[in-house]
């Protein structure tokens, strides 16, 4: 009778040998004796046949029936059941008894489909495969016993291509429809779906069941645009972003699978450049567009907006990119001081100009909110001469037709502030500047190219007045203490917030035209002579 020893069964047996399964395994054939008279093995090669079809001797078709992959069985095969009194000419005797030391590698049957088993999924899932899109995934490949014969991992890089089109095997086509990104199963594919008869020519046998355990990485489509969606957008959105703005940004840059390649956090400095003018990348020079300052959004970007098939860096070729940014500021070049009042007193009659010295308070920040520096916290006003140069470009036009006690919004952009390079630890470079202005004190300035002016009538005498000692000379120190004496009585005035003694050696030095240190009578003239003079020369 037909002897059947199970050896080693399989903790997991998913699936047995039924007749009309098609199965590869390995065997050692050899009489009671132990003289053994063929083996798979030497051949290098698996047994591949049909199950209960006849294709085997009677007594292999009924053992090989209920194994499992991996299973393994001792086999004694009476004569009837096996070459009976005929036997194998010069290998088999007759009437032999034959034992079989058998391995079931792969089993499977001409009506299988590809299995699949999904062993984790995310959560959130808002896209699956589709006939046509392009994936990037990580396999091991293994036959049904187990055995390894590829692995994506082992290599450091993905396996990409694209779905349903004909670049997989009909088996691994379907396997992979319908998978997220983040997803791992495992696919079962029986060889009339993968390699067939021949295999591959290399480590895959002919008629080799595959089973790949799959993680997706990555995929998007060719027609894909760029995907936004809106984390936190101001309330407040008085402006937003157009092509030809500059842009200062945040952001965190991620593979799809949430594997982080870059980050302007990291850097501590935001990323700065202009929008829709090719200096980023192509779906970030869309998704920029129309953006507020302090809105944050996320920025899906196909590789073909992207880095495209090469990838760049620790960017992988053909991969989807999202970016999670913060906009922190953005202007344009063209744009001009931005002035907005607060409140103005009713009685506004005189305004600040050019030459006037004002004492104001302030808190400067940037546009995202961020506060830079502020007078309050220091105790004490700032002080300046109006167009005088003391402050930026911007901050002389915010100060412009300003009253006493009106407070005022001044947005100045980088080109009329700091510029590009900014103020080290303090400003950063590009950077819009926010100023919230109270006028506290306005002193009226000189009229234009005046340093100093008379409160009443000149005396006629004016150079035998400064010339104390009377010698037809006047130095610098008598003409300083005319000057102070001046101011003192109130006969004269100097220009508001510039320091005595520069004003005086200035004026001095207009005077002295031979530049020997004295001033002659000859040499002295008062400005609106010297305006005459030079008129009449014209």
């Amino acid at each position: 009778e037909l002897g059947v020893e199970r050896r080693f069964v399989p903790e997991s047996c998913p699936r047995a040998v039924r007749p009309g399964d098609f199965v590869r395994y390995h065997y050692f054939g050899a009489f009671p004796d132990g003289t053994r008279f063929d083996s798979s093995y030497d051949r290098g090669s698996t047994f591949n046949v049909f199950v209960g079809k006849g294709q085997l001797i009677a007594g292999m078709d009924k053992a090989l029936v209920g194994m499992c992959v991996n299973e393994r069985r001792f086999v004694k095969i009476p004569p009837k059941l096996a070459y009976g009194s005929e036997g194998v000419p010069g290998v088999i005797p007759p009437n032999a008894v034959l034992h079989f030391d058998v391995l079931l590698i792969d089993l499977w049957n001409s009506e299988d489909e590809v299995q699949v088993q999904t062993y984790f999924k995310p959560e959130k899932c808002p896209r699956t495969v589709q006939v046509s899109d392009f994936v990037r995934y990580h396999y091991n490949g293994t036959f049904l016993d187990g055995t390894l014969f590829d692995s994506s991992h082992n290599r450091m890089r993905t396996y990409d291509t694209y779905v349903g089109i004909g670049w997989l095997i009909p088996g691994m086509d379907q396997g992979l429809l319908g998978m997220c990104v983040g997803e791992k199963r495992i696919i079962t594919i029986p060889p009339f779906l993968a390699y067939g008869e021949e295999g591959d020519g290399k480590e895959i046998p002919g008629q080799a069941s595959l089973v790949f355990d799959v993680v997706l990485l990555d995929l998007h489509n060719p027609k894909d645009g760029i995907v936004i969606e809106n984390q936190v957008v101001p309330e407040s959105c008085e402006r937003r972003s157009q092509t030809g703005d500059f842009l200062r940004y945040h952001y965190n840059g991620t593979l799809l699978d949430g594997t982080l390649f870059d980050s302007s956090y990291s850097r501590n400095h935001t990323y700065d450049t202009y929008v829709g003018k090719g200096y980023v990348i192509a779906g970030m020079d869309e998704g920029l567009l129309g953006v507020c300052t302090g809105e944050k959004r996320r920025i899906i970007i196909p590789p073909h907006l992207g880095y495209g098939e090469e990838g760049r860096g620790k960017i992988p070729g053909s991969a989807v990119l999202v970016f999670d940014i913060h906009v922190v500021d953005f202007h344009n070049p063209s744009d001009s001081v931005g002035i907005t009042v607060n409140y103005r007193p009713s009685n506004c009659t005189v305004l600040s100009k050019k030459g006037d010295y004002l004492k104001y308070h302030y808190n400067a920040s940037l546009l995202d909110g961020t506060l830079l520096d502020s007078t309050h916290s220091l105790g004490k006003t700032y002080n300046i001469v109006l167009g005088s140069g003391q402050v930026v470009v911007g901050m002389d036009m915010g100060l412009q037709d300003m009253c006493v006690g009106e407070r005022r919004t001044v947005v100045i952009p980088p080109h009329l502030g700091y510029g590009e390079d900014g103020v080290e630890g303090e400003v950063p470079g590009s950077a819009v500047l926010v100023f919230d202005i109270e006028l506290l004190e306005l002193v009226s300035g000189l009229p234009e190219g005046y340093m100093f002016v008379w409160n009443g009538e000149v005396s006629p005498n004016l150079f035998e007045e400064i010339d104390q000692n009377h010698d037809g000379e006047v130095l610098l120190e008598e003409f300083s203490e005319y000057i102070q004496a001046q101011v003192d009585s109130g006969k004269g005035k100097l220009a508001p917030g510039f320091d005595f003694e520069k004003i005086v050696k200035n004026m001095f030095t207009n005077q002295d035209r031979d530049g020997n240190g004295k001033v002659t009578a000859e040499e002295f003239k008062l400005k609106d002579q010297e305006a005459k003079e030079e008129h009449d020369e014209l």
